[in-house]
């Protein structure tokens, strides 16, 4: 007998959130009489026990370290069109999701049509910038925008520093030699990593499309990217420069270990990736490419109504 449907009311383990993704980790997946089964070990995220999961309500199953999936659990996922994705430990890295097969195009047509009209194009990318910066801008330039966002981010580092009691020189990145880079560069590096991996969390959800970004445009992860960079002032900076405040009084600490952590606990506590959802799907809400102060109400990043359990610590 099956101790409870996971993802239902009446559950004792509640759904991770109203986007229909679920967190599971520790445990494997399965199918026993037609229905998806999950054995857990027990963790921060799934209490031990035998769950039953009603697959056809879920969008998208998030498997952590310790995560197992059969065959069979794979085809009735397919049959349903249910996604699964292969994430680190609080969805600090993402490694692969299997098509999520959504059963409308809304959202992916939305954004394909923005991105080929110049004058959309523009609008999405100053749309961004007004969640980010908190102003609409005027500009209709994207290298002005870009130029405008670099100097903000710059006083934004430096804020951070001074804050955390950090000595800062500078962003400073050697793609060949990322090591030789000061604590403060590496730990941006790893918490920039920990954010694009629950950016395109978000990106899979909502079955829009990677490659067609506003704001960056020659990665095949642009669009992950321009939504990453919605939290890289709450999260991305605020972790770094908090992981390495701890670190220089833990020697020994490994800072890439330090650093996932923290933007795990800050990805759990504050529903960022849901809130990332939220922004995606407001993102092409308005066809019309001009914008006024009151596309600033869009929905926050921060859901505190949502509850998620803290991260647990152990690297995934």
């Amino acid at each position: 007998m099956l101790k409870g449907r996971l993802g239902l009311e009446t559950a004792r383990l509640p759904h991770a959130d109203r986007h229909g993704l679920l967190w599971l980790d520790r445990g494997q997946l399965s199918v026993e009489d037609g229905c998806l089964r999950f054995v857990a070990a027990g963790s921060d995220t799934v209490p031990a026990g035998d769950w039953r999961i009603p697959h056809q309500a879920i969008s998208l199953i998030l498997l952590g370290p310790g995560g197992a999936v059969t065959h069979d659990a794979l085809r009735l996922l397919a049959r349903h069109g249910t996604g699964l994705a292969a994430i680190g430990e609080g969805g600090v890295r993402f490694y692969t999701a299997s098509p999520l097969l959504a059963d409308h195009s809304t959202l992916a047509r939305a954004q394909a049509l923005a991105w080929a009209d110049p004058a959309a194009r523009i609008a999405v990318a100053r749309r961004m910038y007004a969640w980010r910066l908190g102003e609409v801008l005027p500009h209709r330039d994207i290298a002005v925008l870009r130029g405008i966002e670099g100097a903000r981010m710059k006083e934004a580092y430096r804020i951070a520093a001074d804050k955390n009691g950090i000595r800062w020189a500078g962003r400073h990145y050697d793609r060949a030699n990322p090591g030789a880079s000061d604590l403060p560069n590496q730990a941006l590096n790893h918490a920039a990593s920990a954010t694009e991996a629950a950016a395109a969390i978000a990106v899979a959800a909502t079955a829009t499309i990677p490659q067609l970004g506003f704001v960056h445009e020659d990665s095949g992860q642009s669009f992950v990217l321009d939504v990453a960079d919605l939290c890289r002032d709450t999260v991305t900076i605020a972790c770094a420069f908090r992981a390495v405040h701890l670190a220089e009084r833990r020697p020994g600490e490994n800072l890439e270990r330090l650093v996932r952590r923290m933007v795990a606990e800050r990805l759990r506590r504050d529903a960022v990736i849901p809130g990332l959802i939220d922004r995606i799907k407001a993102m092409f809400a308005a066809p019309a490419p001009e914008l006024s102060a009151p596309e600033l109400s869009a929905p926050e990043l921060s859901v505190p109504e949502l509850s998620a359990p803290e991260a647990s610590g152990r690297e995934g």
